[in-house]
């Protein structure tokens, strides 16, 4: 059982992790440029967009479910870590290699999500399906 310092730590960075990446799906879902620009320099596109846009959607509906939040702190951390090696391998930092210049934003908003959600899991870890109970 988490203290109730501990759940208001948990549901701050679960807002914001959600909040980013479902604030994300309008740009993926619309096909926004830059969105597109960056799953075709990726190779992805459309199905690479819809795709990971789907995934996020899940990913952000489970954080905001108390039972189900280690869940989405896992997910969470599986599809940024994605999209951090994306960007340090193909994209770049600030996105130069699929022709924009965002300063590194969604980098940034990327690696926030990423340690948000790995904030959440720490907290939670005795959540964690299967062996959760022996961490």
């Amino acid at each position: 059982m988490l203290s109730k310092t501990k759940k208001t730590i948990s549901w701050i960075f679960q807002i914001i992790a959600a909040a980013i990446l479902l604030q994300t799906l309008f740009f993926k879902f619309t096909g926004a440029e830059e969105s597109i620009r960056i799953f075709t320099t990726l190779g992805t596109e459309p199905w690479g967009r819809f795709g990971s846009g789907f995934i996020e959607l899940i990913t952000g509906v489970l954080l905001l479910i108390p039972t189900t939040a280690t869940i989405g702190a896992i997910l969470a951390l599986g599809v940024m870590s994605g999209a951090i090696f994306s960007h340090l391998t193909v994209l770049g930092i600030d996105l130069s290699g699929a022709g924009i210049n965002d300063s590194g934003f969604l980098f940034t908003l990327a690696v926030i999500v990423f340690i948000s959600s790995a904030v959440v899991l720490i907290i939670r870890r005795q959540e964690i399906p299967i062996f959760g109970a022996k961490l």
